[in-house]
Formats: C-alpha cells, sequence, structure tokens
C-alpha cells in the first residue's frame, strides 16, 4: 500500500517553518507493499497550497547509498538552500535515497586492467529503485499544488546515469534536466531527445570516463535535440563542484516548460 503523499507533504510544511537549515530537508519515505524508498523534501518558503510549484528531483551517486536518509544530503542539497535560490526559484526539491544492495540505472559495470566499464541497458525492467522511484514521482504529480509541466531531474555519477533512465522511462514527463559525469547507451537518446539537456563531465574523470558524457551528447545532436555540454578540462570525477557553481545554471534549468 502506497504512503498517503498529500498528507505527508503537508505535515512537513507545517512543521517547517522555524527549521534549522541542516533540517529543512524534512525526512520521509515512501512505501509500495514491502517495499521503501527513503527521501528527504524541501518545501518552498512561505509555500501557498493554492499555487503550483516545478518539481525538481536530485539523484544522488552511488556513494550515498544506504538506509540513514540523510548521507544523500552530501552534494547538491546545499544549493537549493541559498537564500537567492529559495526566493528566485521556489520549488519542491526531493532528495531520494537509493538502497545499497540497488541502483538507479539499470547498468552493469565491469573493471577490466584498472578501467572501469558501463553497459547501459537498452531495454527490460527497472530497478527496484527506480520503480519506486517512478511511482513516487506518479504521486507527486497528483498533489494539486505540483506543476506538472514543470518537472526537473539532476544527478550526478549514477545519478547522472539514473536522470539518463528516469526521462526515458517517464518519457514526456519532464521539461528539462541535468547530468553530471553519467552516460547512457546512445541507443536510448530517441526516447527522450525532446528533454533539454545540460550535461557536464571532467576531462580527467577516471571513475566514469567522459566518453560516457561524449556519446550521449554526440547522438543527440545527431538527431537535433536540445542539449548543452559542459567538459572541464582539469576536473576529475567531482566535476559536480563546478557544475554547481554554474552561474546560469538554474535559471537555465528552471526557464523550461514541457512542450
Amino acid at each position: 500500500m502506497r504512503s498517503v503523499i498529500p498528507i505527508i507533504l503537508l505535515m512537513t510544511i507545517l512543521t517547517s517553518a522555524n527549521a534549522q537549515e541542516n533540517n529543512e530537508y524534512k525526512a520521509d519515505k515512501f512505501i509500495e507493499g514491502t517495499d521503501t524508498l527513503l527521501y528527504r523534501i524541501l518545501m518552498p518558503e512561505n509555500f501557498d497550497p493554492a499555487k503550483k510549484y516545478p518539481v525538481l528531483l536530485f539523484l544522488h551517486g552511488a556513494g550515498e547509498r544506504g538506509n540513514d536518509n540523510e548521507i544523500q544530503l552530501t552534494h547538491g542539497s546545499k544549493l537549493f538552500l541559498q537564500p537567492e535560490v529559495r526566493r528566485n526559484f521556489p520549488a519542491i526539491v526531493i532528495f531520494p535515497q537509493c538502497p545499497s544492495t540497488s541502483y538507479w540505472s539499470n547498468v552493469k559495470s565491469s573493471n577490466i586492467e584498472g578501467k572501469r566499464s558501463f553497459d547501459f541497458a537498452t531495454s527490460g525492467k527497472p530497478t527496484k529503485a527506480m520503480k519506486l522511484l517512478i511511482n513516487l514521482m506518479e504521486t507527486v504529480k497528483d498533489l494539486p499544488y505540483t506543476d506538472n509541466n514543470r518537472f526537473y531531474s539532476a544527478g550526478l555519477s549514477m545519478g547522472g546515469m539514473g536522470t539518463f533512465e528516469i526521462i526515458r522511462r517517464m518519457r514526456g514527463d519532464f521539461a528539462a534536466a541535468i547530468a553530471i559525469c553519467g552516460g547512457d547507451n546512445p541507443k536510448n537518446v530517441k526516447k527522450y531527445k525532446n528533454v533539454p539537456l545540460w550535461i557536464f563531465h571532467g576531462a580527467k574523470d577516471d571513475v566514469v570516463v567522459p566518453e560516457n558524457s561524449q556519446i550521449v551528447v554526440d547522438a543527440l545532436k545527431a538527431k537535433g535535440a536540445d542539449v548543452k555540454f559542459t567538459l572541464y578540462p582539469e576536473a576529475n570525477h567531482n566535476s559536480w563542484d563546478l557544475a554547481f557553481a554554474e552561474p546560469e545554471l538554474l535559471s537555465w534549468l528552471f526557464s523550461h516548460h514541457k512542450k
């Protein structure tokens, strides 16, 4: 049985007004049958249930998997707590946590002679974590105060891979997306070529090599897609630090509406 998300979110709103910064993201969980997806949620300041707000889904990397419902906030969460961001881009921000036994993306990794490679699926069932995530987002879509024309996804590393996957599996639901040091099978881009994307990678990334993003960018450009690609010449895997500092990042993201 699914958790009653509208009630939970309203409780979040009522209890967050005077929260300290480190408690602004309220802990919650989505339950479906015997499976649970933990998540943190940040509601807009001065929330008005009569208004409609964009929804931003942020997917963490493999190192933040677990069941503490906290470590997934390690990268990215502070960006959305900045006063000017909260003022200029009021949104519902969701940070789910992938269990340590699962992945966001349906991908197999291998390590041959010290070099990691990734085999991204082009079909098949989603992972348990992705299935729960999709069902959570379907529930969020039913809330009266979410703007279904302004759903966004962002993610880094495993979460960048998950971003490509969720915009593919929830085809037509996302207005724009950001993928940092991730990757995908270029055969999948036909399913999300209409979603504006800003893709980031570090040229010296030795965890997820930049070719994993480059082939996606090339495939999207071949189909005439709206894609931006920023390759940082000196960055390794933590290219998200530079991406988060991009002055136009959020204005670019939130400027998009679903076509």
